[in-house]
């Protein structure tokens, strides 16, 4: 595997770390299984793309993506709570119907930002490749994501939100307010996820309505080989986690499709993917198989 792509899949793990730590405060914290961030992923990067074109600044436009990630998640939450759909079941009814909010806010299947204005255009032209600069500063911005939701998880409410998570019956009895807790909760996991959308965008020089395929397999894989690799030892390790089991997550995938000896092309991308995600989740199994 040469540099470039080595760096390539750092970057591209990097990006799909905001989807993993979305998905860790749907799937770990809340208990609720999300499939909308097949949506909101997507829908991410049409609003940073469209608003881009438009000539608005990248940096607000990445908020607006974040603000529409919410709002779908918010969506996803009152289905449930609201209307009681059961929570995996209203997630893909969101996720549905955001294939073709996605085709509405684009007004065609892609939108490409060849030579747009990025978040990252004023950090080029320094002396540093390209290659190095783009996981660099992806990186900055997920360390200050990781710690945003660390602190958060922490505090008050997020002590409710774990509560919820963790026993919603409890947490009413000691006067939480479990609806509220999801509409939150929801709408800070589709708004990280929208914000790994939006910079996917950027990073890549396009939006496509189909880029969102296979989100939700991403980032459980992520989250379970964090959790494989460092264990339970706490939010701040199982935040780590879900970066670290991102950016492994992308150097494995592309370590098998380079690795001639294997004879793995592009097309067999749904397969590695497929293999890792079920080795990630059997080894912990055999783990507790060999301490019985």
């Amino acid at each position: 595997m040469s540099v470039i792509a080595f760096w390539g899949a750092v970057e591209l793990g990097l990006i799909y770390a905001f989807v993993a730590l979305g998905i860790f405060l749907a799937f770990r914290v809340l208990d609720f299984p999300d499939l909308t961030v097949d949506g909101s992923f997507p829908l991410g990067a049409a609003v940073t793309a469209v608003l881009i074109t438009a000539g608005l600044n990248a940096w607000a436009a990445a908020g607006i993506a974040m603000i529409a990630g919410a709002l779908a998640g918010i969506v996803t939450a009152i289905l449930n709570v609201r209307f009681k759909i059961l929570n995996l079941l209203a997630s893909i009814l969101t996720m549905i119907a955001l294939f073709s909010v996605n085709l509405r806010v684009m007004g065609k299947p892609n939108v490409a930002l060849i030579n747009a204005d990025t978040m990252l255009s004023p950090f080029f032209g320094h002396g540093l490749r390209e290659f190095y600069v783009r996981p660099l500063f992806i990186g900055v911005l997920v360390i200050v994501a990781l710690i945003a939701v660390w602190r958060f998880l922490e505090s008050d409410a997020g002590l409710a939100m774990r509560a919820t998570g963790a026993n919603a019956r409890m947490a009413r009895a000691q006067g939480v307010d479990t609806s509220f807790q999801i509409y939150l909760g929801m709408a800070l996991s589709n708004a990280l996820v929208a914000l790994g959308g939006a910079l996917f965008a950027q990073t890549s020089g396009f939006a496509d309505v189909t880029s969102g395929v296979g989100t939700i397999v991403v980032g459980l894989a992520a989250v379970i080989i964090g959790e494989t690799l460092l264990g339970a030892r706490g939010i701040l390790i199982a935040l780590i986690g879900c970066v670290l089991g991102s950016i492994l997550y992308r150097i494995a995938i592309q370590l098998a499709l380079s690795t001639d000896m294997l004879g793995l092309q592009a097309s067999d991308l749904n397969l590695v993917t497929a293999v890792l995600v079920t080795v990630a989740l059997i080894l912990p199994r055999l783990r507790r198989g060999g301490a019985a």
